[in-house]
């Protein structure tokens, strides 16, 4: 009986210690998601957007390769604030 209520406390301790060692808060993690659902929204509005382009294959090239480099932007800055976020 002294083991069971030693594992039994044992898991009270670990489990009360990681809820309160949370890596992000919820407003944090909603935050986050909302990001992501921004880039994914975006990435398909400039997968669209180059499928129908007309302008010609250099001009289309041109716009391709600046909305990768925007979704990178994105894709960073949000990695970033994610990073900061379980720092704090």
């Amino acid at each position: 009986m002294k083991n069971f209520a030693f594992i039994v406390f044992s898991l009270f301790i670990v489990t009360a210690s990681s809820l309160s060692f949370a890596d992000e808060t919820i407003t944090e993690k909603a935050a986050a998601g909302a990001n992501g659902a921004k880039r994914i929204a975006k990435k398909g509005a400039h997968r669209v957007s180059e499928a129908l382009c007309t302008k010609g294959d250099l001009k289309c090239a041109g716009d391709k390769a600046v909305n990768r480099a925007e979704e990178v932007k994105d894709s960073v800055v949000d990695g970033s604030k994610k990073l900061k976020n379980k720092i704090d």
